[in-house]
């Protein structure tokens, strides 16, 4: 009978022998080959990829600003730009009214010079034919007195 519980208890489910130091061994010696063939190397990689990733991401909200920045002055350069156009289209409008007046007040001034002068021609004309006139009567007069006296 002690030999049927000796051999009951050899194989059984909590049997301490040199197995459990051989399977901690095992476990400790793959833990440590797992560590330095695996984790490590993949570690590696993917804190490298996280550093890229952090500094692209850094570098993409960098160059963002820098965007927006020149989007900003582009903005205020084209704001700049078109009231300048529009300043600039004002000055000609009042450059070519102020053109336009010039020349009408110089076409009105040479037509009433022009006016003017017609009128003095007309009114010397018309003194002269006054004065041709006042000098034929004053012939014709003289002839019919001539002729009157002649005839008396």
């Amino acid at each position: 009978m002690l030999a049927s519980i000796i051999l009951a208890t050899e194989g059984g489910l909590f049997d301490i022998n040199a197995t459990l130091p051989l399977m901690a061994i095992q476990v400790v010696v793959l833990t440590y080959l797992l560590n330095s063939l695996f984790f490590k190397p993949v570690g590696k990689v993917v804190e490298k990829r996280e550093k890229f990733v952090t500094t692209s991401i850094t570098e993409a909200k960098s160059k963002l600003a820098e965007v927006e920045k020149l989007e900003a002055d582009l903005l205020n350069q084209l704001q700049i730009a078109r009231s300048e156009a529009a300043q600039i289209v004002d000055e000609a409008e009042k450059d070519s009214d102020k053109l336009f007046q010039e020349a009408l007040d110089l076409a009105n001034s040479e037509a009433n010079a022009s006016k003017e002068k017609a009128r003095l021609e007309i009114e010397s004309q018309t003194s002269s034919a006054r004065e041709q006139l006042v000098k034929q009567a004053e012939d014709l007069s003289e002839l019919i007195v001539n002729r009157l006296i002649q005839q008396q």
